[in-house]
């Protein structure tokens, strides 16, 4: 909106009045609505005080986060099975990569109820995954935790179905379209989880949530693939999974709180 001064000669103090009114209107419509980003969470990826890449702010570590990636090494993560990093995940400008094949990775430690926090980018067509409560009983981390896909939809022919695009949980839950960023920029990622309560939110909106265990959730695992899985959605606690789906894909600013 565009605002100019009305000039008077001599009509008087009313319209002063209208033209200071009038003033004030244009500049209250060029600020922001109030609450207009009520849905982006106040976590990590939205700290008042920007933290560089793989670093925590003050204001971060006193509300209890922590790294889970520094940037430089691959220091508490490891193969899905296995006692070591796979070759095929490197450190590359600071950002977790898959290179090469090499299978999933997960985190050294376990986790319950935390709130994550990370970046990801793909390639175009390119196709990951995060999984949380990952067991290693199962020979795959999907028969066991649940995914936020990872996806370029534009490219990628699981972005033709909103239960298997960018954000969903993955062939359950779908996620809306528009809010996943094109392939070789960065994605923002928060991932809630308390108890059987679960959230996804991309790029400052939640796109999915649910109950694991609930009614509607048990009716939609019986409807799927994952319906011969009897640990999928039931580990009380477990690792954080990173997917090698055959493309190139890097994370970074991986932190977490725990509750």
């Amino acid at each position: 909106m565009m605002c100019t001064t009305v000039k008077t000669r001599g009509i008087g103090l009313v319209v002063g009045m209208l033209a200071l009114a009038a003033l004030a209107g244009c500049s209250a419509a060029s600020q922001p609505e109030e609450g207009s980003g009520a849905e982006a969470s106040v976590s990590a990826a939205g700290s008042a005080e920007k933290a560089a890449a793989n670093t925590l702010t003050e204001e971060e570590r006193a509300a209890g986060w922590r790294l889970l990636f520094d940037g430089e090494t691959t220091s508490g993560w490891r193969g899905y099975r296995q006692e070591t990093m796979p070759e095929g995940w490197q450190v590359v400008d600071g950002a977790l990569t898959r290179v090469a094949p090499a299978g999933d990775i997960v985190t050294v430690e376990q986790f319950s109820d935390f709130e994550l926090t990370l970046e990801w980018k793909v390639e175009p067509g390119g196709n990951s995954g995060i999984f949380f409560r990952v067991s290693e009983e199962p020979d795959y981390v999907w028969e066991s935790g649940p995914e936020m896909q990872i996806l370029d939809d534009a490219a990628h022919p699981d972005g033709l179905q909103r239960e298997t695009a960018a954000g969903s949980n993955y062939a359950l839950h779908a996620a809306p379209e528009g809010v996943v960023r094109p392939a070789g920029e960065w994605n923002e990622v928060r991932i809630l989880v308390r108890g059987n309560h679960v959230e996804h939110w991309l790029n400052g909106v939640k796109v999915v949530e649910y109950e694991l265990g609930s009614e509607d959730w048990e009716e939609r695992v019986r409807n799927s693939k994952f319906a011969t899985m009897p640990r999928y959605g039931r580990e009380p606690r477990g690792h954080i999974a990173l997917q090698d789906h055959g493309d190139w894909v890097a994370f970074r600013n991986i932190k977490i709180r725990t509750f």
